[in-house]
């Protein structure tokens, strides 16, 4: 019989990190160093300039806005996808635009292929 689980954070909620204005988030997946949430972007919105210590990739789903990856700027849209490895600083953010993104976020353990 399959294992059917729920989502860890199914309901939309604030970003709560400082920094973050205007964005939106709801956690789809977390398993075995795998996070996978899903973020909206309202106009004006802003993840600050951060790092993170696992690696990202952020699928733009619908809409766009712009990414900052170790301080080069992007225009990301609908059908794109960037990526950014651990520790880089990053940053996400809209103006007159709205965007909603898929972050896949991976921890490798130290000894494994990818780690």
């Amino acid at each position: 019989m399959p294992k059917i689980s729920n989502q860890p954070k199914p309901e939309w909620a604030s970003l709560p990190r400082a920094g973050c204005l205007n964005v939106e988030f709801r956690v789809l997946l977390n398993r075995d160093g795998l996070t996978v949430a899903n973020l909206r972007f309202a106009q004006n919105a802003n993840i600050d300039e951060h790092d993170a210590p696992m690696d990202i990739d952020a699928i733009c789903v619908s809409g766009s806005g712009f990414v900052s990856v170790a301080g080069e700027v992007s225009e990301l849209s609908a059908g794109q996808t960037v990526h950014w490895p651990a520790n880089e600083m990053h940053k996400l953010w809209t103006t007159d635009t709205t965007m909603e993104t898929i972050m896949v976020e991976r921890v490798y353990q130290v000894g494994t292929q990818d780690g």
